[in-house]
């Protein structure tokens, strides 16, 4: 899978939590919002991905993800909440610390050692709120 720039990962996983999807657009002032930047910020953002083939805009339109966008911002939204939950139910890291560094361990871990801790946290039955079951399941097979 071709490597994305922290701050890309971090636009589609706030795109994704937002509730973008192939079908369903998010626009950019809510992206702005979610990741404390400019709309400038955004829309420069946004071109890279389109670029990369992440998303897709119409003009002055929201942002639809493409197939490999939903699946790279999935992936990233579900390390960061699984990474999140491990952080704070089983080393007792209070939440704004399990936030912050969740958020730089997401970016860091490779897929290996990714798919290892999800199968380690699926096996002490670690609950991570929002984080879809399919995921879990998919990923332990």
């Amino acid at each position: 899978m071709e490597k994305l720039t922290t701050s890309s990962e971090d636009y589609l996983e706030a795109i994704v939590n937002l509730g973008g999807t192939l079908t369903n657009s998010v626009r950019n002032i809510d992206i702005s919002n979610e990741l404390g930047v400019t709309k400038a910020s955004v829309s420069k953002a946004i071109q890279v991905l389109r670029e990369d083939g992440m998303v897709s805009q119409e003009p002055y339109g929201g942002v639809r993800l493409t197939p490999n966008g939903l699946a790279r911002g999935m992936a990233v939204l579900c390390r960061h909440r699984l990474l999140f939950a491990f952080l704070t139910q089983e080393l007792g890291i209070d939440e704004q610390t399990a936030e912050r560094e969740a958020c730089g361990i997401e970016h860091a871990i490779s897929d290996a050692s990714f798919e290892r801790w999800l199968a380690y946290a699926s096996k002490i039955g670690l609950r991570v709120k929002g984080l879809p079951r399919y995921y879990m399941e998919y990923n332990q097979q």
